[in-house]
């Protein structure tokens, strides 16, 4: 099957647009939002598929609920229809009535904004709406602890695939490359039996965000099970490395239902991991913290990682208590003894648990 870039995509879509009868009959909105695709994205920033799809699907509910609000066409919309007190209104709706989470409600904002900073060089006749919407503050949230795998769950993780079974030890080779390489689940799906490099200096080759391409290296007991699997997995340097049974690329959900069937699985023998809420991404934190845990600064764990800013990493830090006790050991006076307290006799431990 022939792919299809996003460029030639979006350019598909304006052409069978204007097909539309209600071409003529645009607002001013209508062409500077086609440019912002075609030109502004595609051609301009080569923003990726991943990119597009979001804007997409953001623009189109700000037009639907615009179009809800004003009784107006959304070819109709012009930009005094999509004002300040739209804007907020329809954030304010993704909040109560979609639910989304304040995240992704500041997602739902920059895709927003980016298309009104274009929109302020093609329309200086509006630009007091234009500001008055690029004012509009990201919403403040709680920052969660990361979650992440010690490491005798990720062992159990690891070891929860049926190895009898094809799929078991296709798994098992996605779960440690997963944990050990600190892969983002679009960087494991993305992965060609070319980007595995095996042997002498074993490392993986993948593509992230911003379509930063950096290596990554494998320790010996992943390179030894991927090994194992790129020889039963025998494909086509541009296969994907991770297939479905068909051959297909595995999906985002796919490999998140993966996830929770092995981790309910490796639940049984470790049952710590039963109160952990699982999903590739905790993969990613793993590997993280294991290497912050081993001592390795905060800029070798960017580089890893494929953080474009230190400030990405920062959560990972804060995450480590091991980090706070050494700090706090620093300040101990000299004649306390090292150490925690243990309750020397088990009746005192018992009313010590209370």
């Amino acid at each position: 099957m022939r792919r299809v870039s996003a460029a030639q995509s979006t350019h598909g879509n304006v052409r069978r647009a204007r097909n539309c009868p209600g071409w003529a009959a645009m607002s001013a909105v209508a062409p500077t939002l086609q440019a912002f695709f075609t030109q502004r994205l595609a051609r301009q920033l080569q923003a990726s598929p991943c990119t597009v799809a979001s804007y997409r699907d953001t623009l189109r509910l700000l037009l639907c609920f615009a179009q809800a609000t004003t009784g107006k066409a959304a070819s109709a919309l012009d930009w005094d229809d999509l004002d300040e007190p739209v804007v907020s209104s329809f954030l304010d709706y993704l909040e109560a009535d979609r639910h989304n989470s304040p995240r992704t409600r500041n997602l739902r904002l920059t895709a927003v904004r980016s298309l009104y900073k274009y929109a302020a060089l093609r329309h200086p006749e509006h630009a007091a709406v234009i500001q008055r919407v690029l004012a509009i503050p990201p919403k403040r949230f709680e920052k969660r602890v990361v979650s992440y795998l010690t490491v005798k769950e990720a062992e159990a993780l690891i070891g929860a695939p049926d190895r009898t079974r094809w799929e078991g030890r296709r798994d098992r080779a996605m779960l440690m490359l997963g944990i050990q390489a600190g892969l983002r689940v679009s960087e494991l799906t993305g992965l060609n039996c070319c980007d595995l490099v095996l042997g002498t200096g074993a490392h993986v080759l993948c593509e992230g965000k911003g379509r930063k391409q950096r290596a990554v290296p494998l320790t010996r007991a992943g390179a030894k099970v991927l090994t194992a699997w790129s020889a039963e997995r025998a494909g086509q340097p541009q296969d994907p490395l991770f297939p479905t049974r068909t051959g297909r690329r595995l999906s985002r959900d796919a490999v998140e239902r993966r996830v929770a069937v092995h981790a309910a699985t490796a639940a049984t023998r470790c049952p710590s991991l039963k109160a952990k809420n699982l999903h590739p991404h905790v993969l990613r934190h793993s590997c993280a913290m294991s290497f912050l845990q081993a001592g390795v600064d905060v800029w070798t764990i960017a580089l890893l990682l494929g953080h474009s800013d230190i400030r990405s990493t920062d959560p990972y830090v804060h995450a480590d208590m091991t980090i706070r006790e050494r700090a706090l050991a620093l300040t101990t006076p000299p004649s306390v003894r090292p150490g925690r307290y243990r309750p020397p006799d088990s009746l005192l431990a018992f009313l010590e648990a209370l």
